[in-house]
């Protein structure tokens, strides 16, 4: 967990994502030595701060955010939202800007305005994002930004014995997407690749548990295509790792660009669940980690 541990704590709210792209392209250059197979990287110029991996001959490819939400400063000590973060009163914020670091709270009005206190006005434009407050047990791992640093660091992991396929770490998507549908494209026409896995964060709800199992969703606000999700399915079923299939009527992810994209990519949302959604508490079960980690790395070689 110690690699999870660092990503969470790393300033990368929706559109100034470049910390973890540097973080994620050093850790592929210290350890891709030891995959079985050595990727071939596009990253830089052209793909903004994503950064997409190619192993072998690749049928499909995993999808994986590395943005987080947060807060823009405005005028005064207004705030406004990147992304759907939860508004707690009284919650710790942090940023820097050119006068140095912040660790400022959140102010919560009764017309739910929302607004920092500081010792001094924060520079209009400076992203804040929840402080890390890691914790840790036998049972779970809990801190802010699981989503999705959980689902980065589970492409991390299939990278680590992936011989065909190709890892995505895409930007925005937790404020409106936009990267995906350039790098939809540039998949589509170079390697033919039109399948794809999202992995990604869910819920903890009435119909989906803590310690049962990583989650196939069959649908949240848009419906995948039911024939290749029943293909997933079916594969899960011949294995031993437990998994829960959800149905949600919200809720979305960069599956989104990909459905509505002009090319023919079909998509499944995979990912343990989180409680405490979108706040600085968000808490994961050991255990449906360790079921996403092993379904992907049976999918990525079965589909």
């Amino acid at each position: 967990m110690k690699l999870l541990k660092e990503m969470c704590a790393i300033h990368a709210p929706s559109g100034n994502e470049a910390g973890m792209t540097k973080f994620v392209l050093k850790y592929i250059e210290t350890n891709k030595k030891s995959w079985k197979v050595k990727p071939k990287v596009y990253a830089g110029e052209g793909f903004q701060d994503c950064i997409v991996l190619v192993f072998g001959k690749p049928k499909t490819a995993i999808f994986a955010h590395l943005d987080s939400i947060g807060f823009t400063v405005r005028y005064g000590k207004q705030l406004v939202k990147i992304g759907g973060p939860r508004l707690i009163d009284g919650m710790d914020l942090v940023g820097e800007d050119s006068k140095g670091k912040i660790e400022c709270k959140l102010v919560v009005d009764k017309e739910g305005n929302i607004s920092y206190k500081y010792k001094r006005d924060i520079e209009r434009g400076t992203e804040l994002t929840f402080k890390p407050n890691w914790r840790e047990t036998k049972e779970f791992v809990q801190c802010c930004y699981m989503d999705n640093r959980l689902g980065v660091w589970n492409a991390l992991q299939v990278a680590e014995t992936l011989k065909d396929g190709i890892l995505v770490f895409s930007c925005y998507e937790e404020h409106g997407g936009g990267t995906v549908s350039f790098i939809q494209k540039f998949i589509y026409e170079k390697y033919k690749v039109k399948q794809s896995l999202i992995s990604d964060i869910t819920w903890v709800t009435e119909g989906v548990p803590h310690g049962k199992g990583v989650v196939i969703s069959l649908r949240d606000s848009l419906i995948p295509r039911r024939s290749y999700v029943d293909k997933i399915i079916s594969i899960a079923k011949k294995t031993k790792i437990p998994f829960q299939l959800e149905v949600e009527g919200s809720g979305g992810s960069d599956a989104k660009e990909l459905q509505m994209g002009e090319f023919p990519w079909d998509w499944c949302f995979i990912g343990a669940p989180e409680d405490n959604v979108h706040s600085p508490n968000e808490k994961v079960f050991k255990s449906d980690i360790d079921a996403m980690v092993k379904m992907y790395k049976v999918l990525m070689e079965k589909m």
